[in-house]
Order: structure tokens, then sequence, then C-alpha cells
């Protein structure tokens, strides 16, 4: 369990909006050593929370509502049909606190109950990114009038060592949108007992999972016919390019995405077209690729009760409740400390 204290720096943006930033990151110079390390590596790879930049995040709004792309909606009709039964397990809830928050939509279903019995609760949204929860932030505050919202800028680990104090209790930890399926097992299991050493004894999370399903399905989830996909794959690239001073020639780079049954999992890379070389300037360095060499960009793990279970011991947590849509294609977990 996490014993992190992270010293935090806290600006108002309004009467109820606050966001406390982790003072000792430096976001560009992480996003530099992970581009050095990643394309040093044999094989090469980046870490996917480097996908999330504006543009980034505009292209997964846009996959979220592709046809091929079922887990947005399918959580969000969990959510419509059980969040009542969700907020009533958990209950009571003082603060709901967001791994990932993004633009907060699907939140807001459990925003809705929650302020209809507490409307001055508190809503700790956690992101890297400052503009995303300012922006989406500023919106909630509008719909929701005692709201209070305290977002914290950084990655989950330190976010769970920063908690403690000024986060009322209890609290209902979200992580939603199968976000968990990026991690490999043993970092799945290190960021929950993260989230459980954040815990109280009243405390739960609910958490979103995507389950394992035909392949074919999977499949073109992750290799949509309009290329968004694809675009928001690439776009790591172009952010390199934007922000390092890269030197990436897009069109000689293509998206390549596949489910790996005995690993249960999508992975999704960027392979090169050619041999070539690649500078970025702020490295100071030029990276050689081999025609077909790839960079792998993201994994996304699929669950079933087995392995689900296994996990929540690994974490000390205790799964409570479950609820699954009607193909059982995705679940929302209630679990509590263990």
């Amino acid at each position: 369990m996490t014993s992190r204290r992270p010293a935090l720096r806290r600006r108002d943006h309004h009467e109820r909006l606050a966001l406390h930033h982790i003072t000792q990151v430096d976001l560009r110079a992480d996003f530099l050593r992970s581009v050095e390390a990643g394309l040093s590596a044999t094989p090469k790879a980046l870490p996917p929370k480097f996908f999330y930049d504006a543009p980034g995040s505009a292209l997964f709004e846009r996959i979220t509502a592709l046809p091929e792309y079922y887990p947005t909606r399918t959580e969000d009709t969990i959510l419509a049909a059980h969040g009542a039964e969700m907020m009533a397990a958990a209950w009571p809830v003082a603060a709901l606190v967001e791994l990932g928050s993004g633009s907060s939509t699907k939140t807001r279903r459990l925003l809705d109950l929650l302020t209809a019995r507490a409307p001055g609760a508190t809503y700790v949204p956690i992101d890297i990114s400052p503009s995303i929860v300012t922006k989406h932030g500023r919106k909630l505050l509008e719909a929701y009038p005692r709201l209070k919202i305290e977002g914290l800028v950084c990655d989950y680990h330190d976010a769970m060592g920063a908690l403690h104090a000024w986060v009322p209790t209890p609290r209902l930890f979200l992580f939603l949108g199968s976000s968990l399926g990026n991690y490999a097992p043993p970092e799945a299991t290190a960021l929950l007992r993260d989230v459980r050493g954040a815990m109280g004894a009243g405390d739960r999370l609910l958490l979103g999972l995507d389950r394992k399903k035909a392949p074919e399905v999977l499949h073109a989830a992750y290799n949509d016919v309009a290329g968004v996909t694809a675009a928001f794959n690439l776009n790591v690239l172009a952010r390199i390019n934007r922000e390092l001073g890269g030197g990436f020639d897009l069109e000689a780079f293509a998206h390549h995405a596949f489910y790996d049954e005995a690993q249960g999992r999508i992975e999704m890379h960027l392979r090169s077209l050619a041999a070539q070389q690649v500078p970025v300037a702020a490295l100071g360095r030029t990276f050689a690729f081999a025609e077909g060499e790839t960079i792998h960009t993201e994994n996304s793990y699929k669950y079933d009760d087995a392995l689900l279970a296994d996990l929540a011991r690994a974490a000390e947590l205790r799964p409570q409740r479950a609820w699954l849509d009607e193909r059982g294609w995705f679940g929302l977990h209630l679990l509590g400390p263990a």
C-alpha cells in the first residue's frame, strides 16, 4: 500500500473549484524521459498516457462514439440502468474520487444521484491535464450549484498518497472506462493496492472492466473503418513532433492492432513502413527504425470473473456487487477493503 505523501500546490479557480498540483512533477521532463527510454528499448514502446494531449483527447472522444467501439456506450447503459443501485450499495458517500476523469460525461449519472442526496458533496477528478480538469470542472459547477470540486493534477499513484486529510469521507472511488486494462497484471495490482492504501473502512471502489468476448468483436473495436483509432495512435508521434521537435513522418507509420488471445489483451502498435532514421531535437538524438519494426503503444487487457477475483485478492479488495450488460460484454464492479 502507498505511503507517499507528495507535496501539493493549491490553486483556486472558483470558490468551489480548486486544483492541487504535485509540486515536484515536471510533465515535459517525464515525456522527454519516456520517449528517450521507449525509443531506445528493444522492442520500442511508449506509455499510453501520452496519447491524451488536447488533440489526442479530442480523438478519443470521437472513438467513444464509433459504432465499432462498444465499451463507452455499454458502460453508460449499465450506469443508466443500475446507477441508483450502485449508489445505494456504496452509501453513505461524501465524495466521489475519479481516476482519469476526462470529460466526466458518464460520471454525471452518479453525480446526479449523489447531489440529489448530498448537494454539497465533493468531487475529486484526477487527471494529468490541468486544462481538462478546469474546462470540464467549470461545466460541472454550472450543473451542480453546491458541488465542491477539488481536482488533482498528477498521476494516479501520486494522487493516492495525496488524498487523505482534505477529502471528506466516506468516499466512492471511480475507475471507469476499463482504463485498468491498459496496465499489465502486476501494474494493475500495484495501482489497486495504492487505491486500497488510500481507502478507509467505509470507502468503496467502482471499477469498470471490459470482459473477454469474441476476438472479431474486439478486433473491430480497435480497427474502425473510419480510421479514427489509427489517427489517435499516430497522434503520439505528432505530439513528439510538436513538443519535442521530432521528425516523424506520420505517413511512414501505420496503425496495427490485434487481439492476443493467449495474453487476453488487445495490443496497439505503430509499424514503420520503411527503414528510416527519425531525429528528436529535444534529445539531440536520431532513432533508427527497420522496415516492419513497431512501437508498442498500448495494451488493453480483457477480464473474466476468475481474473477479477485474483486481482482483487492480490490488491486486498473484496468484490461486493457486479452489474453487467445483457450480453456480458462489460462489467461494473463494486469492491471494498478486504
